[in-house]
């Protein structure tokens, strides 16, 4: 019997197990069949299942759930209601959605709740929205939706949250949306919207936040604006408004963030602005046209976080107290106005919080104070540049450990330069130019690890660029120009860690060259060592730096070549390389292609180049040399071997002439082979010739006149055939006919014709040559600098072959009948090509010995075949002046007035050219040497 109480409790125990097994049991039953049970809302169920179908996710998340096998009210990101179980909320915020709005979701007639911010939804605002009348917030912020706002979301009039920023969304804003009366939040920032903004949100008083940052909207901010009463955040930014801030706004005792930056809204701030605003954190006026002094009640301002008013037209002195402000983190003065002293900085060392100091771009006086150096720890930002600060820098900035930022460039700051910045390990900026500091600079800027820009141009420091500036491993832009530093340029500067993107160390006194190691430096993209005593030759290695788009290198010594690899600097803006000692050939491809690109004037030993760049040829040039050297002595023994050489040249010719018969040359070694000719129409003359212009007339002759040109990047001579002239055609005709078949290194390469019709209807026909800029022989004989003797028995050897080609080789024979030394051309490199082909003869078959030839008289005076033109009673002269022996005048006669120093052949040069010619040349030599 004692054992009965355990009996029945165990009992009880048992029967307790029991029932709630069962209940389990019953309700695991029930939520199985509501599971799948639908009825009553299969429209809530069908309108999610298409709106998932419009979007994907872009990892297997939360509509991994949404399928047939659950009920839709336990779908992830689902909320039901408790009488219902009708979806009253969609929450897939940050979900990763990619796609866009469903307009189904307009069925979900009980919604409350849409959030669906932080994904990459795109499209238009599905106007359906509208249909959700209970609907109380709307969250559609960080997606790229576009259009505009549907004008029958005013239709749900429970909406208390409209979140829409950070989209693409455009248009005006509706009126409509004024009848919103249960609005607090409304989140337009960071969109394209225009038009004016208060007058939709003007009757809306249940505002509580405005945020309409970084659009485009237009208009003022209303006088009534004190009637929403609970505003408490006003951000309207960014925008286009006008006008001034209401004296209404400071009665918004709410007010905790007001921002207005960057409108146009002007005048000044009342007397009593820090007494009305007991709660505001956020002072943001920034970037307007505010004028007028700073109110002295802003010292009331005991809550504020943010001060910004920089970037107005504020002015007087500063006299704030902020030893109240001890929330303070940000104080921003900048770019104003303001005079006076800085003493109000002491008042600051009581504010704990303070982050960032900026007062640049001012016109404060006096020195720096030394409480500065008492900021706050956590200071980050020192911003005081671009004033009129004298005086030396204080001691013990260094304590400020935190810095980032330093910038007290463009002041009077004299004394030496602060050596206690070695400990700033997070400093990024530092900027001290533009002063008076001297002193050097110190090995311990090494140790700023973090620093990506040192500025300390234009002040007066000495001494060498310290080597460890190299370790530097996020420096990007060093500037050290306008000092007094020497030394050489450290090898370890250039190929350390440091990867510069600019460096400019130009106006010092620095020696030596520039190491190899700047083949390094890849991301260049700004190098400035000009006006400083650098010597050595150009580093090839500064083609390397392919990121380069300006090069200054100018006022130095250095001397040797311009480097071939400078031509694949193909990003240069400027190049400058002027007043050193620089020699030999520029190059003519990259950037010296572009005269406006390039300067290298100051260097007397350059030559060639593009014409633009006025450099004289670099032949000429050598030529200049040797003539400028050569004594009497040398002048003798030169006529003595040349004598002896140019007979045996003429003989050999004479051999080679003969025996033609015999045995021919391979054309194929002397024929340069081209393609086919290329299409050319009279626009794209006219547009290589700027028209035909003066400038560009190389020369007129009896047919027509000669232009250079611009072809598909290459110079080329342009022949123009005056149509008028009588027998403009036919020479037309003869040239082409001429040049058709004939391929020869000594001919001048035909490019192309054009046989059209000009801008005014009239015929016009033109030849394309190849360009030769060294202009003809007749010009160099009569010029002041005369070509070499060996230039110009190479120039005779050219015509020679010329001739022979076109006698015994082409495959028609062809006559010159116009050989003189204005026909002969000379290339950049002073090879002689026989050109002008407008009075040429073809011969059908070689002439038979006693057979004369039916040309009538051609060419020019003075330089006519004398069996043409002449009466001379030698019969061996009259029989060599018939018709295909005719040219061997011409072949004899052109090369040897390469030695004269006169104008064309008289009778009496004839004469002794065919008695005697090795005597006549001998007689040619002595002329021309002595």
């Amino acid at each position: 019997m004692k054992q009965l109480p355990h009996y029945n409790n165990l009992c009880k125990l048992l029967a307790l197990i029991l029932i709630l097994t069962m209940g389990m049991l019953q309700s695991t039953s029930t939520r199985a069949k509501q599971s799948l049970d639908f009825r009553g809302n299969e429209t809530d169920h069908m309108s999610l299942l298409a709106i998932k179908n419009r979007v994907k996710e872009r990892s297997h998340g939360i509509l991994s759930s949404w399928n047939d096998s659950t009920h839709h009210c336990y779908w992830g990101g689902v909320t039901c209601g408790r009488r219902h179980n009708r979806v009253i909320a969609l929450k897939l915020r940050s979900s990763g959605l990619v796609g866009t709005i469903s307009p189904y979701i307009g069925n979900l007639s009980f919604l409350k709740v849409i959030s669906l911010y932080n994904n990459s939804l795109q499209g238009k605002i599905p106007p359906e929205l509208g249909r959700l009348h209970r609907l109380q917030v709307l969250e559609l912020k960080n997606n790229t939706l576009i259009g505009e706002i549907p004008a029958n979301l005013s239709a749900c009039i429970e909406l208390k949250i409209l979140n829409l920023g950070c989209n693409k969304l455009v248009g005006k804003l509706h009126l409509g949306l004024g009848v919103l009366s249960n609005l607090k939040e409304f989140h337009l920032h960071l969109n394209n919207f225009t038009g004016p903004l208060f007058e939709v949100l003007a009757n809306i008083t249940t505002l509580e936040v405005i945020s309409a940052w970084s659009n485009a909207f237009t208009g003022t901010i209303p006088d009534n604006i004190d009637r929403m009463t609970n505003l408490t955040w006003l951000g309207v930014g960014a925008n286009q408004l006008v006008g001034v801030l209401p004296p209404s706004i400071f009665n918004l005792s709410s007010l905790v963030l007001l921002e207005v930056l960057r409108n146009n809204i002007k005048g000044s701030l009342p007397p009593f602005t820090g007494l009305q605003f007991p709660q505001l954190q956020v002072l943001n006026l920034n970037a307007n046209n505010f004028s007028g002094t700073l109110p002295i009640s802003a010292s009331n301002f005991t809550s504020l976080e943010e001060v910004m008013l920089g970037e107005n037209l504020f002015t007087g002195t500063v006299s704030l107290d902020f030893s109240n402000n001890q929330n303070l983190q940000w104080l921003d003065l900048s770019y104003s106005n303001l005079q006076g002293d800085m003493s109000f900085v002491s008042s600051l060392t009581n504010c704990s919080n303070l982050e960032v100091l900026m007062l640049n771009v001012n016109n404060f006086t006096g020195s720096i104070p030394k409480s500065i150096v008492n900021l706050s720890s956590i200071l980050t930002d020192l911003w005081i540049g671009g004033n009129k600060i004298r005086g030396v820098f204080p001691e013990g900035l260094g304590n400020l450990v935190n810095l980032e930022y330093l910038d007290v460039g463009d002041n009077d700051l004299t004394g030496k330069f602060p050596i206690d910045f070695g400990n700033l390990q997070y400093l990024g900026l530092m900027n001290f130019s533009s002063n008076a500091l001297t002193g050097s600079i110190p090995d311990i800027y090494g140790n700023l690890t973090r620093v990506s820009k040192v500025d300390l141009g234009g002040n007066k420091l000495e001494g060498i660029i310290p080597p460890s500036l190299g370790r530097c491993l996020y420096l990007l832009y060093l500037n050290l120009s306008h000092n007094l530093l020497d030394g050489t340029l450290p090898k370890e500067l250039l190929g350390g860690s440091a990867k510069f993107v600019e460096l400019d160390l130009h106006q010092n006194t620095l020696q030596g060259s520039i190491p190899l190691e700047i083949s390094m430096q890849i991301n260049l993209v700004n190098f400035d060592v000009s006006k400083n005593k650098l010597s050595g030759e150009l580093p090839s290695g500064l083609g390397d730096c392919s990121a380069l788009q300006f090069l200054n290198l100018e006022r130095n010594f250095f001397d040797g070549s311009i480097p071939s690899s400078f031509t694949s600097l193909g990003s240069l803006d400027s190049l400058d390389l002027s007043y050193n000692k620089l020699e030999g050939r520029v190059p003519s491809k990259g950037a010296f292609a572009n005269a406006s690109v390039v300067s290298l004037i100051g260097n007397s030993g350059l030559c060639g180049g593009i014409p633009e760049l006025h450099f004289p040829r670099c032949a000429e040039e050598a030529g200049m040399q040797r003539k400028r050297h050569m004594s009497r002595a040398i002048k003798l023994i030169i006529l003595i071997v040349c004598t002896v050489v140019g007979t045996l040249i003429l003989s050999l010719w004479f051999y080679l002439t003969c025996a033609r018969k015999k045995k021919k040359l391979d054309s194929s070694a002397q024929v340069i082979m081209r393609g086919t000719f290329s299409k050319v129409s009279y626009s794209m003359l006219h547009k290589a010739t700027e028209g035909f212009s003066a400038e560009k007339l190389l020369g007129e002759g009896s047919f027509g006149s000669v232009f250079e040109g611009i072809l598909n990047g290459k110079p080329v001579a342009i022949k123009v055939l005056n149509s008028q002239n009588r027998g403009a055609s036919k020479s037309f005709m003869a040239e082409c006919k001429a040049l058709k078949n004939i391929r020869h290194r000594n001919l001048v390469g035909i490019i192309t014709a054009c046989s059209s019709i000009d801008f005014r209807g009239n015929e016009f026909r033109a030849l394309v040559y190849e360009f030769m800029p060294n202009g003809s022989v007749d010009k160099w004989l009569h010029k002041e600098v005369n070509l070499s003797l060996l230039q110009r028995v190479d120039i005779g050897l050219n015509v020679a072959h010329a001739i022979n080609y076109l006698h015994h080789e082409s495959q028609t024979p062809v006559v010159h009948c116009d050989l003189k030394p204005s026909n002969i051309l000379l290339d950049q490199d002073m090879v002689a090509h026989v050109g002008d082909f407008g009075l040429a003869k073809f011969l059908a078959r070689p002439p038979q010995p006693n057979q004369s030839s039916s040309i009538a008289i051609r060419g020019t005076v003075g330089y006519a075949a004398p069996g043409n033109g002449i009466n001379i009673s030698f019969e061996t002269i009259n029989n060599c002046m018939n018709a295909l022996n005719s040219p061997l005048y011409f072949s004899q006669l052109a090369p040897l007035y390469c030695f004269k120093k006169r104008e064309a052949s008289t009778e009496g040069d004839i004469y002794n050219l065919f008695v005697s010619p090795h005597f006549y040349f001998l007689t040619l030599l002595f002329d021309f040497l002595f």
